[in-house]
């Protein structure tokens, strides 16, 4: 549903002025970010992290990136080295935090004093997350599709050992969940039990009717991509409001 949208012309390429060099050794000297302008302020700026099976030129990212833009917050993506590489598999956790704190010191170079928000699709803001827990600094966390368990058919009990949850009562900022009611790797009964394991932050979850993992709908929900698209990123630009 996602093959007609189209990449904004303001998208601007950072492989050369500000190419993000991973810090540990990941078989290649640098991976590709790039970023949309938000304009003059002071408004927050966003970070965003691919998805495991996906990178920063997925549709969904390609169309939050000028539509968060042009509410006047500055949007950087990335690479993960693995998918910049052609791999499948992702990397271990460890690398994955490592090249995003590489893409932070990179966006904060960009965006100057904005705040700045962490986040990503599914794998994306996972990372985030454990960064977050780890007391790297920023002023809340997006997470699009978070990965709560591997994927489960609905209604089906979910193993706590197998909840990615551990490290969030570690976490000190503003959380914001956008979630599909259809998706499989995140039981919103569950998920709405978890998010008392964030104590010392605000935590806001959305749910977008009808939208799986991927955040795509059925021909019978009748709402297109556009649409998805356009009510996650007023959602998004409400919570970094409030």
């Amino acid at each position: 549903m996602w093959e007609n949208v189209k990449t904004a012309r303001m998208r601007v390429s950072l492989r050369d002025p500000l190419p993000v060099s991973p810090t540990l050794p990941q078989g290649l000297a640098h991976t590709s970010a790039m970023t949309w302008s938000g304009g003059a302020g002071d408004q927050p700026a966003v970070l965003l992290a691919h998805g495991a099976g996906t990178d920063m030129h997925s549709a969904l990212l390609q169309s939050l990136g000028p539509a968060l833009a042009r509410h006047g917050h500055p949007v950087m993506v990335f690479n993960f080295p693995f998918t910049e590489a052609g791999k499948k598999a992702p990397d271990r956790m460890p690398r994955l935090e490592s090249c995003f704190r590489d893409a932070i010191a990179v966006a904060r170079k960009r965006f100057g004093t904005r705040p700045l928000v962490l986040g990503g699709r599914s794998m994306g803001g996972r990372v985030a997350s454990h960064l977050a827990a780890q007391g790297q600094d920023c002023a809340g966390l997006v997470f699009l599709g978070y990965p709560l368990h591997p994927a489960q058919r609905v209604g089906t009990a979910i193993p706590p050992q197998s909840l990615r949850t551990s490290h969030w009562p570690d976490i000190r900022v503003p959380t914001l969940f956008v979630q599909g009611d259809r998706d499989a790797l995140a039981d919103l009964a569950v998920l709405r039990r978890e998010r008392k394991r964030l104590p010392a932050a605000s935590s806001t979850l959305h749910v977008v009717d009808g939208a799986d993992h991927g955040f795509a709908l059925r021909k019978r929900d009748g709402r297109g991509a556009d649409e998805v698209t356009t009510e996650i990123a007023q959602v998004i630009t409400d919570w970094l409001a409030a």
